[in-house]
């Protein structure tokens, strides 16, 4: 079978530390990754690599009609707009090519936090409060009634940890005015406000499709061996500078030491939140508990990360470990559930489809 991988390389601009100096490239994936999962591909599968930089559109469609793959593997995550995620699996579609992962809808509202919570709140799966500030004029009325501290404030449309730093969990009126400032000036685009939750934090690795998806072992992120007064999330620091392999951070535990209630009904919510957004073959849930040990979720990441390394300690593929998942069978499981969701669908389903 021939599979196209498509993915966003990051660019060469690393510090002297080895380390990028922003977060602007935090979501695309490194060379190291790239060759991991085209390698797995590679054992059963004939794998064409497909950088879709926006500036190739051009080549990226040449290519796709040129080679005409049996199906794509989707890790791209696109660049500038808030429906950046969204682009390839939409462009997939017009060429009428199968793909894995979710649909240009579900990558577009996950990627829009208020709306996920919105649905979630439809579907009465718990998630933190939040107000939304999309504009500075409306700075100032949401001090007036905003008093509840602490709160965290988070770019409406990022992923990987990018604009969420120690700074972004606020205890007064003044540290307020400043995040919401930042985001809207430094991000352009509205902040998410939300209530900031005491308890432990997990992730939660989910494989499949529809009522059938499987939770994979909970991980825990564990924040005590971060640096002292650290804020105990997982922020941009934490992700991608004070842990790395040259001084690795002990952030994780998996399998997470639950109480069986309580690990039950962090998969249970998970698995509800992936069936009501409509992700596909695999997503990765963020699981926060309140002050009584409540699990609430404050994030839905249907295009996990997946760092090869065990020193990077990405989350999907150490849970995929812990559940006797090598790298290169988490990799071709996925692709695997792509195809059997593309052979379940009705024949009529199938005329838009090309083969």
């Amino acid at each position: 079978m021939k599979v196209a991988l498509l993915y966003n390389q990051k660019p060469d601009i690393q510090n002297g530390a080895g380390k990028y100096a922003s977060d602007e490239y935090a979501e695309w994936d490194n060379p190291e990754t790239i060759d991991a999962v085209a390698a797995a591909l590679s054992e059963t599968h004939h794998v064409i690599k497909i950088d879709c930089h926006p500036n190739r559109l051009r080549e990226i469609i040449e290519t796709l009609e040129r080679e005409k793959p049996d199906i794509c593997f989707n890790i791209a995550e696109g660049a500038g707009a808030v429906s950046r995620e969204a682009h390839v699996p939409a462009l997939l579609e017009m060429l009428g090519l199968k793909y894995t992962a979710s649909d240009p809808m579900t990558l577009c509202i996950t990627l829009d936090k208020a709306r996920t919570k919105e649905i979630l709140a439809y579907h009465n799966i718990p998630t933190p409060a939040f107000h939304l500030v999309s504009s500075l004029r409306d700075i100032e009325p949401v001090l007036a009634v905003e008093k509840k501290f602490p709160l965290i404030v988070k770019p409406l449309h990022e992923g990987s940890s990018k604009g969420i730093f120690e700074r972004s969990v606020v205890t007064t009126n003044d540290d307020l005015k400043a995040q919401l400032m930042e985001v809207l000036t430094q991000y352009r685009q509205p902040a998410l406000i939300e209530e900031f939750l005491s308890g432990r934090e997990f992730t939660v690795a989910l494989l499949g499709n529809g009522e059938g998806v499987e939770v994979l072992p909970i991980v825990e992120l564990t924040f005590d061996h971060l640096p002292h007064g650290s804020r105990r999330i997982y922020s941009y620091e934490a992700k991608w500078l004070w842990d790395n392999p040259q001084n690795p951070v002990e952030v994780f535990h998996c399998p997470a030491p639950l109480a069986p209630p309580l690990e039950k009904s962090i998969a249970e919510i998970c698995k509800r939140a992936f069936v009501a957004l409509r992700c596909r073959d695999w997503a990765r849930i963020d699981v926060r508990l309140d002050a009584h040990d409540n699990p609430y979720i404050i994030e839905v990441n249907p295009l996990p990360g997946i760092l090869p390394n065990p020193d990077e300690h990405s989350c999907f593929p150490m849970a995929a470990r812990q559940a006797g998942l090598s790298y290169n069978q988490l990799i071709n499981r996925v692709l695997n559930e792509a195809l059997q969701r593309y052979n379940a669908l009705p024949q009529a389903d199938h005329v838009f489809l090309r083969t």
